[in-house]
């Protein structure tokens, strides 16, 4: 591009995508330091007296784990959220919550249009954005979409788990009302955190409150891209219309498949377990393993006793927390499409194909390369982080690398071990929820805004693989 053409472009952008616009600007870095800020503030306000139970006195970790894991809507707990905080604390643990499921949203789609502008079109598809997202010029639309989406889908959940709570468990209506609200919100924001010291184990064999929990889970962890497309495609205008963008199908397909491996799995290899499955009627066991395969998502809820199942499903089950949910949503982990990707890449390599396409269309070798990239270096950050802990404190390579794996894609899941933990393995953990929340987000963003375009080739030569 010219120096003339540059010149034009950066005077047609609004603010502030003019500011982030620039070469020279990442808007990761202030995506990053607004989540620090955040976890910064949080901490600060777990710290007042108020925001604490009388009978409970909390230390500078325990307040900095818990604003990390609220703000990176992850669910790990170091102290009981029901028992511990106050009533101002829980709500402060919310509003962290709320603020870094929406941030996340919110700042991911922004970025998103930040990349658009900055690439152009063949790149749009590249950060997956492709028809899902939309223009530049919209981000006063965006936010309001994100906003009432979330509000929506929460709103929706609270109520239907105010009536589950209040008239089916017979709870006072103060406590039903602010356990709906409470539940809904970190369901829908994939955070995983609750009231109850057994999570929702209590309520393992009700369908409704699993239902409901779960929808909030998966609507959440698709993604705002998806959601937003998916409005769009059922509104009476629009119907039958182009179909669904490559992007939402991965989302979907790859999402569907992973809940349903997950869910068989688990039934496998828990049935016979008399701590988990074991003693559960036929229709219970299902509902209890589907709905801990959706958890897998990256939200953080259990209703069976994590800390009591098979190893092989402690693998399981930390397989797809690495894998987590979709772009730009609430949920963590290398995202489905990254893992999509690059299961489409091998399937190619095995049938010898020159490029690698799905539902007729060709994805391209830069988001090939961004996706292999994504997923070797989060599983490094896995791999080192599991050495540690295992190094520094006495638990098992099992327990050790079920936590990381559960800290980095923010899902909040636990063999237990957590408050045990030497305060450094804590703090270990502290650092992988805040890159695992912003790792594949910032580095995807990195890795676009990196492209180079290099003025000579070298000479192919092909070193020898396998």
């Amino acid at each position: 591009m010219n120096a003339g053409a540059r010149s034009g472009y950066r005077a047609a952008m609004p603010t502030p995508l003019h500011l982030l616009g620039r070469r020279r600007t990442n808007p990761a870095r202030f995506v990053a330091l607004g989540f620090a800020i955040a976890v910064a503030a949080g901490t600060a306000l777990l710290m007042l007296p108020v925001s604490q139970s009388d009978a409970h006195r909390t230390t500078l970790l325990d307040a900095l784990f818990t604003a990390t894991s609220a703000v990176c809507v992850t669910g790990l707990t170091v102290v009981d959220t029901g028992t511990h905080w106050s009533g101002l604390g829980q709500a402060i643990v919310l509003a962290l919550v709320q603020i870094g499921g929406l941030g996340i949203m919110t700042l991911a789609s922004f970025v998103a249009l930040v990349l658009n502008r900055r690439l152009g079109m063949n790149a749009q598809q590249l950060a997956n954005t492709e028809r899902a997202a939309p223009d530049a010029g919209e981000v006063r639309s965006l936010l309001v979409a994100v906003v009432r989406f979330s509000l929506w889908f929460e709103a929706v959940g609270a109520l239907l788990l105010f009536v589950a709570f209040h008239v089916v468990h017979d709870e006072g209506w103060r406590t039903a009302a602010w356990d709906a609200v409470f539940h809904s919100v970190t369901a829908f924001n994939n955070a995983g955190f609750g009231l109850r010291s057994d999570s929702l184990v209590q309520y393992v064999g009700d369908p409704f409150v699993n239902v409901v929990i779960m929808v909030l889970v998966v609507c959440g962890g698709l993604g705002f891209p998806v959601l937003i497309e998916l409005g769009r495609r059922y509104r009476r205008a629009e119907r039958n219309r182009r179909p669904l963008s490559l992007h939402s199908r991965l989302t979907l397909v790859t999402s569907a498949g992973l809940l349903v491996v997950g869910t068989v799995a688990l039934v496998a290899m828990e049935w016979t377990n008399p701590l988990t499955l074991g003693p559960k009627p036929v229709a219970e066991k299902v509902m209890a393993a589907m709905f801990q395969s959706v958890q897998t998502r990256t939200a953080g809820f259990n209703s069976l006793d994590v800390s009591v199942m098979n190893p092989a499903s402690w693998l399981v089950m930390s397989v797809l927390m690495f894998i987590g949910g979709g772009s730009a949503s609430t949920a963590g982990g290398i995202k489905v499409t990254t893992f999509a990707v690059i299961g489409m890449m091998i399937w190619s390599e095995v049938r010898g194909d020159g490029d690698v396409n799905v539902h007729r269309r060709r994805i391209g070798e830069r988001a090939q390369r961004r996706a292999v990239a994504i997923a070797a270096l989060s599983m490094g950050a896995v791999v080192g982080s599991g050495l540690v802990i295992v190094a520094i404190s006495p638990f098992d390579i099992d327990r050790s690398l079920f936590e990381v794996t559960s800290a980095f894609s923010t899902t909040g899941l636990s063999t237990g071990i957590t408050a045990a933990l030497p305060s450094s393995a804590q703090l270990v953990l502290v650092g992988l929820m805040y890159l695992g929340r912003l790792g594949p987000l910032t580095l995807g963003a990195a890795l676009v805004l990196r492209e180079r375009h290099l003025r000579f080739r070298y000479p192919e030569e092909q070193p020898i693989i396998g």
